[in-house]
């Protein structure tokens, strides 16, 4: 009988911040598979858990795969970890948890600890409707090309981002995006956790010439403007396009003034040359 795959998220800094459940996972499993296992014997350690490690980290996510699956179709159970809060959100493990499901194993989700939702929730911008980056390209033009997707997003967009690249990012965010309202946490959890909300002016200005550490992960204000399409094409053409597609002059009227965000009553009176 196969054995099992649980998903255990670890603590992103404060090691207090594990569940009571998680903690008995991983004494219970026959192998833990860690993103760095110098890393996660440090947690083990401070919990007087002694447990077999394997190495599982993006070098080696494919090759490493096939062998855990097939030690958890032999009847062991594995843990998987990452270096901090859940993996598979920007860590290793994606690759691993779909070979599991292919091959009918049973895989179990264990909630914890999560830096992209907490930086999130302490914001203070709007959580009703977000969505998840992770981290930008490092190259200017591939990160500038990337940002340019999120010009008209309205919801929420959360970032991470290396220390190194931050006021570079920042810079480019304000370039392609505008001077909307962002939040940065640093180093969440820990000893010297930092919480900056602002605009991105306020923002960069604060951090100024300062030698920046750290995790960080960038919360960023949505767009609240209207999105203002420009068209080569006059209006009557806009409707000509629809009414060629075989939609009706009322129909394509209506969707004209829909494309162009304009009342419905001034592009009907721009179809009135159009038989």
């Amino acid at each position: 009988m196969a054995g099992k795959l649980y998903v255990c998220p670890t603590p992103i800094g404060n090691l207090e911040d594990i569940t009571l459940r998680v903690l008995n996972t991983l004494k219970e499993v026959d192998f833990i598979a860690a993103e760095d296992t110098r890393h996660t014997i440090k947690l083990l350690n401070h919990y007087e858990i002694k447990k077999q490690l394997t190495s599982y980290h993006e070098h080696n996510e494919r090759d490493k795969s096939t062998k855990i699956i097939e030690r958890i179709l032999c009847g062991e159970d594995c843990a998987l970890v990452s270096d901090a809060g859940m993996p598979g959100i920007s860590d290793p493990g994606e690759i691993l948890i779909k070979e599991a499901i292919m091959q009918d194993i049973q895989v179990v989700g264990l909630p914890g600890p999560s830096a992209s939702l907490l930086a999130l929730v302490v914001s203070g911008l709007r959580t009703d409707k977000f969505i998840f980056e992770g981290f930008l390209p490092s190259k200017n033009n591939e990160r500038k090309n990337r940002l340019k997707d999120f010009e008209w997003e309205k919801r929420t967009i959360i970032f991470y981002e290396s220390p190194y690249r931050l006021k570079k990012t920042l810079k480019d965010m304000r370039e392609i995006l505008g001077n909307r309202k962002i939040s940065i946490a640093r180093e969440l959890t820990k000893k010297y956790e930092e919480i900056s909300r602002g605009t991105i002016n306020e923002i960069f200005d604060k951090f100024g010439d300062r030698e920046i550490k750290g995790e960080i992960v960038i919360i960023v204000e949505g767009n609240v403007k209207d999105k203002i399409i420009e068209y080569d094409i006059t209006i009557e053409e806009h409707i000509m396009q629809y009414i060629d597609k075989g939609y009706s002059k009322k129909e394509a009227v209506k969707l004209t003034a829909k494309d162009r965000k304009l009342p419905k009553n001034e592009v009907y009176k721009k179809s009135f040359g159009i038989k």
